[in-house]
């Protein structure tokens, strides 16, 4: 690791993952910052009961763009299908990387 400091910034009153802001609405999670060119939307299709806690199991990723010009059918640019949350942050998070502007 570098010796550089790092500033950590601050997104408002939402939890962030690597710095990119989460919202919950229902089963669907909105991962990173609608200032970028992309989002990921983030589907709960499937859930596990282990314990006293539901674990997510099958999780749809798409990667949307965020240009109100682009027409909707077209927005989509990416989309998986993972097993797990962190998997499907995992993803998410690697092409918000590549394709924000």
């Amino acid at each position: 690791m570098s010796g550089k400091k790092v500033e950590k910034q601050n997104a408002g009153p939402f939890f962030c993952y690597k710095n990119k802001p989460l919202v919950r609405c229902g089963e669907i999670i909105y991962y990173g910052d609608m200032s970028d060119g992309c989002i990921a939307k983030i589907r709960i299709k499937s859930t596990k009961d282990i314990d006293d806690l539901k674990i997510s199991g099958k999780v749809s990723v798409q990667l949307i763009d965020t240009d109100p010009e682009t027409p909707v059918p077209e927005r989509v640019v990416r989309v998986s299908e993972k097993v797990g949350l962190y998997q499907a942050l995992d993803v998410a998070s690697t092409w918000l990387a590549k394709y924000t502007r």
